[in-house]
């Protein structure tokens, strides 16, 4: 009988599928992006809310953030029906979308490439040597 419950249980589950719940930023109204803290983080709505958002608003007392949970559907829409008022000037609303967790705080920095992975320099040959290599075989 135990085995019956627990084998219902388990195709239950694998029929519901793996539930994945994204964290995101959230506030706002913010000045100076100042919301990219650990106290901000929120848990989204598993299978819902399944990508953050964040709001960039230029108004007349500086730049504002508003960030959020957001539905991929909801956030996509917003996004491209504000793209056209989306110009970095005075009351420009930019509405940008991600589905990775935090992504909507801080850009990342990009970390510097150490110097060996970069190739060696390779020595380049000067103008006379070239001249002496091809001149022969203008002469000929």
């Amino acid at each position: 009988m135990r085995l019956l419950m627990y084998t219902t249980l388990f195709g239950f589950f694998l029929r519901a599928g793996i539930t994945l719940q994204i964290q995101c930023y959230q506030c706002e109204e913010v000045k100076h992006n100042d919301c990219s803290t650990p106290e901000f983080i929120v848990n989204c709505t598993v299978n819902v809310q399944d990508m953050c958002q964040k709001e960039v608003l230029v108004k007349e007392d500086g730049v504002h953030y508003r960030k959020s949970c957001a539905s991929s559907g909801a956030c996509l829409i917003a996004s491209s029906g504000y793209q056209q008022f989306c110009t970095g000037k005075l009351h420009s609303v930019c509405i940008s979308c991600c589905n990775t967790p935090l992504c909507n705080g801080p850009r990342q920095k990009k970390r510097p490439i150490p110097s060996a992975a970069l190739p060696a320099p390779q020595p380049r040959p000067s103008a006379g040597l070239l001249l002496l290599l091809v001149l022969p075989l203008l002469l000929t």
